[in-house]
């Protein structure tokens, strides 16, 4: 197992918020468009604005808590990715003023990414490089599989 190098919370945090603002601002300007109103064009700040800050704070609160949880076990593993799917959802839950849905959110959303991130990284192949008699062995008729280079 390869070993752990610890990561910035708050720099993973700001990156991913940032990206979230961004898409958050893509959705209220779609909500400010569908919407039938006086505001024009800065309804997208001020009539739905709310949703720009709410997935900014979505997306920090996913890749905060991921990197810290991560940096206090010590591992980089799916664990990591649904603690901060749980943390993110929890906050939905609050925006919704419930906080049966902030429960249920954080179990379905944790259970979910954790499991998206548990199946992407057995079949990823970021363990190192295939060895050739094994991916010869993959395949029907291994005499047609081509060695691929080494680096």
């Amino acid at each position: 197992m390869a070993e752990f190098t610890p990561k910035s919370p708050l720099n993973k945090a700001t990156t991913a918020g940032l990206q979230a603002a961004a898409v958050g601002t893509l959705v209220s300007a779609l909500q400010n468009a569908l919407g039938n109103h006086s505001y024009g064009a800065a309804g997208v700040l001020t009539r739905t604005g709310g949703t720009i800050g709410f997935f900014a704070a979505m997306g920090a609160t996913f890749a905060y808590t991921g990197a810290a949880v991560a940096n206090q076990r010590q591992t980089d593993d799916s664990l990591n990715t649904a603690a901060g799917a749980c943390a993110a959802a929890f906050l939905a839950g609050l925006r919704a003023r419930s906080f049966p849905v902030a429960l249920g959110g954080c179990a379905f959303m944790g259970a979910v990414m954790g499991t998206y991130d548990y199946a992407g990284k057995l079949a990823s192949t970021e363990g190192g490089p295939i060895d050739p008699e094994k991916r010869r062995k993959f395949f029907k008729n291994p005499d047609l599989v081509v060695d691929l280079p080494s680096k």
